[in-house]
Parts: C-alpha cells; structure tokens; sequence
C-alpha cells in the first residue's frame, strides 16, 4: 500500500489485509511504501503488524516501486490506503495469479462503484476515455486502465523496467506488460467513498493528462507516423497537382499560394514520419517496450545510414536538376524578367525536394548515431 498521510484509514486497511491472509491460509505481510507521512502514518502501520518501507523519491509510482522492490512474495497485491478497496476481498486476484496469470487487474465498473467514491468527471470522461485510448493504441483487453487495486508476479513486474514516478505509472504497468505479452487478465472489484476528510492526492486534470500523454508517447504511431503520414500524402499530392496549373474544386481555386502551404504540410508530415521511425528504432536499440510489427522489422533491417542517405542525397539531386533547368531557362532569355506564377509553380516542388532531401540526409546521420554499439557496463 503506498502511503502519504493515510493516518485515518491505514489502520481499517491494514487489518482488512491481515484478516484475509489468515482467513485465506495465504502466506504472506502487508507493505506499506511510506511517502514521507507526517501524520503518524508510520507508528500506526507498525503497531497493526505491517511492514515500513521508507521510499525518499516523491511520487505514487516511485512509491510503488519502493514497496514492489522490498517485498519477498512471489505475488504482489497492490491497493490504495485510503480505504476505497476492500482488502477483505482478494480472492478472485490469488485465485488467477495461482493460475498463472502474471498481471490481474481489478474492474470497478464491473464489480461497482459506490456512490460518492468516483467523481462524474472520472466515471464518466476520465477513467473510460483514457482507457479507451490505451485498448487502441496497445490492442489490450483491460477496461479499466487506472484501477488502483491489482496483483501480479513480483518478478514478471519488475522485469518490465518501469520508470514512470507519478500517478502514470498505473498505465506503465498495463501498457508494458501488454507489449511484453505478459498474460493479463482482469476481475471484477468494488469501489468505495474513501474514508479521508482531506482532498486526495489526485488532481484530475494534471493527473489525466500525465496518462494521456505517457500512453501517446509510448505509441508513435499514433502520435507521429499516422497523422504525419496524412498530412504527407495530401501535402506532396497538392503541391505537386498544382505545378501542371491551377485547380478549381467545386467554388474553390487553389494556385500557387496554396502550393506553397501544402509543400510546407509536406515538411511537416515527413519529419513527423520520420521522428516516428528513429522512436521506434531507438527504443529497439536500447530493448524499450514499444509496438513493433513485422513490417518495422523488416524496415529496421533496412534503415541505415547509407540507404537513408543514399535517398536523402537522391532527393536533394531532384530539387538542384529542376533548379538548374529554371535557371538555363531563365539564362536564355537573357536573365530578364520572369513572370513570377509561373516560376513559382516548378520552384516550390524543387525547393521541397531539397528539404525532404536534407531532413532525410540528417536524420541518416543521427540513425548512425544512435546505432553505434557501445559497450555496457
């Protein structure tokens, strides 16, 4: 149980998890991961029989960590101390994680939520939208993302490398352990109105977006291959429609002002594209967990800095032979005036083969970085 300042319910906690060891015959102690209580937290803990773990490093996932690390189980099971959890009431969790299964998450909107014990904001916009977010984004079963009561194998758990220090670290641990194809699975469990009188610990706001932004930086896909793959396509497809001529759809006329707007959306989509790909081949550099498919691998074979330069360099070659063929052009006309349309209508997709060409040439360059093989110590 992490804890900070739970002086008013640690002890019904406590004694809610002693009773169900001894009830159930499970072998086991009660940790409680103490966060810098100042309320008697810790002379409470000790005289119901609990463990204290003293965790410095501020924050619930630093805490967790604390306490996962110091236990001696084989399982862990994990609640808040502020009574909300029944730890009365574990036997669905012992009874998957004996049968095998290494991460068994709790589902209050299966097992029921209490009146008063989860604001409208979290029951209804927060826990389903983020976690709606983390089944899309990992292909993962679970429902109920942020249920603050699960077991797991302790070395299973400490095997996924978590990092995170804050409240996001109830994510971490579903998301890695989906993509370390951990077997999950997922039971019905109560909520209750906490027994505190304080506010809690949680900001709503500050919190949700701690989750939504640690889910999407742990999928590039989503964050930045599939909508700079978007904004690509329609950005060169335009840019290069409108150096034949001007276009009319429906009332609409899009001429060479447009094209240099679309040229720019295709600057944007291709670094998006490819800040996606050096992500991912990061992370499968250094073993972080990140989605990976066949059609990566195949690709991570291949990207290399020569081939990556190889295509950056031919890009470039592109841009610099439209270049000089306007300006052979312009030379036999005696370098006079040009009418500025229609030089602009060649000018904008050379000066876009060069950029491409330069940001892939670059990026080659920082791949070959990146993939240096080091000695660890």
């Amino acid at each position: 149980m992490p804890c900070l300042n739970e002086a008013e319910t640690l002890a019904v906690c406590i004694d809610k998890a002693q009773g169900y060891l001894h009830r159930s015959g499970v072998i086991g102690e009660v940790i409680i991961a103490d966060n810098g209580s100042t309320d008697g937290s810790l002379e409470i803990a000790l005289d119901h029989g609990a463990r204290v773990v003293n965790v410095e490093q501020k924050g619930y996932g630093n805490a967790l960590m604390g306490g996962i690390t110091a236990a001696r189980g084989t399982y862990v099971i994990m609640g808040d101390a502020d009574d909300s959890y029944d730890f009365s009431k574990l036997d669905p969790f012992v009874e998957r994680l004996r049968a095998g299964d290494e991460l068994v998450m709790g589902n209050r909107f299966r097992g029921g939520i209490a009146p008063g014990a989860m604001p409208p904001l979290h029951k209804y916009l927060g826990n389903p939208v983020l976690s709606t977010v983390g089944r899309l984004l990992f292909r993962s079963e679970i429902r109920d993302f942020h249920c603050g009561l699960r077991g797991f194998n302790r070395e299973s758990i400490l095997g996924l490398g978590l990092i995170t220090t804050g409240m996001e670290f109830a994510s971490e641990v579903v998301v890695k352990s989906t993509l370390g194809n951990l077997k999950i699975s997922e039971v019905p469990t109560t909520l209750d109105k906490d027994g505190r009188s304080r506010p809690p610990h949680l900001r709503s706001w500050r919190d949700g977006w701690r989750h939504l932004r640690f889910l999407l930086l742990f999928s590039p896909r989503w964050l930045f291959l599939i909508p700079g793959l978007v904004a690509f396509i329609v950005g060169l497809i335009g840019t290069i429609a409108l150096a034949f001529g001007p276009m009319v759809l429906g009332s609409v006329g899009f001429d060479v002002s447009s094209q240099v707007y679309l040229a720019a959306l295709t600057v944007i989509g291709w670094q998006a594209v490819l800040f996606a790909l050096l992500t991912k081949l990061y992370a499968r550099h250094e073993g972080f967990y990140l989605p990976r498919s066949r059609a990566f691998e195949r690709f991570a074979e291949r990207a290399t800095l020569e081939n990556g330069a190889l295509i950056g360099v031919g890009l470039c070659l592109v841009g610099i032979v439209v270049g000089v063929v306007q300006l052979v052009a312009w030379g036999s006309t005696g370098f006079g005036p040009q009418d500025p349309v229609a030089t602009m209508r060649l000018a904008v997709p050379a000066a876009l083969a060069l950029m491409l060409g330069a940001q892939t040439l670059m990026s080659s360059l920082f791949l070959g970085i990146l993939s240096i093989d080091v000695r660890r110590v």
